[in-house]
């Protein structure tokens, strides 16, 4: 049994199992909320938890550029649709349209200037992502008889 204590709450805590996979210990979970069990007592704990990144390409000035031009612009799209709701008639467009090409300009400027001052320290793009080498499925000890009774636990 573990003692966790949050804020000022202190709550003992039973692990149910361990599984080596996230999508196990969500179905586990998934069984219990079937069951009508009080789901807001059960946690997932990584175990062992480690970065991985993934890099995705190499990242130059210009694909800088054309990656903060493209979030501009979307920026740009939805700033030109909030002031296009007190607009009548077809002046709405212009207001997309002019909110897409000033985005896309200031993004792809503020996209090339900022990893140009990195003067090359990481010319790469990639992903980050925590993973586990295992995962507990901890439940609080007041309801610990009910799901190992549920999913049928040792």
């Amino acid at each position: 049994m573990t003692t966790t204590t949050v804020g000022h709450a202190t709550s003992h805590v039973r692990t149910l199992t361990q599984v080596t996979d996230y999508a196990e210990a969500e179905r586990l979970v998934d069984r219990l909320s079937d069951a009508g069990f009080p789901v807001e007592r059960v946690r997932i704990v990584g175990i062992d938890v480690y970065s991985v990144e993934q890099v995705t390409g190499r990242l130059t000035n210009v694909r800088a550029a054309l990656t903060g031009a493209v979030a501009g612009a979307l920026l740009g799209v939805a700033a030109g649709l909030l002031f296009a709701l007190f607009t009548t008639g077809v002046g709405w467009l212009a207001l997309v349209a002019g909110g897409a090409l000033v985005g896309a300009t200031w993004g792809g400027a503020l996209g090339f200037v900022t990893h140009w001052s990195t003067a090359g320290r990481r010319d790469f793009s990639s992903v980050r992502n925590l993973k586990a080498m295992r995962y507990a499925v901890q439940v609080e000890s007041t309801h610990a008889d009910d799901a190992v009774h549920i999913l049928g636990l040792p």
